[in-house]
């Protein structure tokens, strides 16, 4: 069974602009190992402008991949910063007389006038 390629949007426009500026369809399905068939899909689209519509959703495409790719870093670093202060947390023994409360927090250490 004969295994689909992909082509980017670019390189379909590229292929078009060659055989509308005069390559023939032999020439180009040769050198790139493609159908004459899908080379004349290609330029039907090119002519009809539906690969700049392409080519504007695959940008799309890639700003919303790079944004995605942002915002999972800055989750995978917000977790790390989660399990940090989790250790933290529990890396210190609570003394039974100190409060567990998260609202009221530790109790404050006496200062020194107190003391004397």
């Amino acid at each position: 069974m004969a295994e689909h390629r992909t082509h980017s949007v670019e390189f379909k426009r590229q292929v078009s602009q060659e055989y509308l500026s005069g390559e023939t369809l032999h020439g180009l399905a040769k050198r790139h190992d493609i159908s004459r068939n899908l080379i004349r899909i290609w330029v039907e689209k090119f002519q009809a402008g539906a690969l700049d519509e392409d080519l504007a959703a695959a940008d799309l495409l890639q700003d919303y991949e790079a944004r995605i790719a942002a915002l999972e870093r800055l989750v995978g670093k917000q977790a790390l910063e989660l399990e940090f202060l989790k250790g933290a947390l529990h890396a210190r023994p609570r003394r039974r007389s100190e409060p567990t409360s998260a609202i009221t927090g530790p109790a404050a250490s006496p200062s020194r006038k107190d003391v004397g």
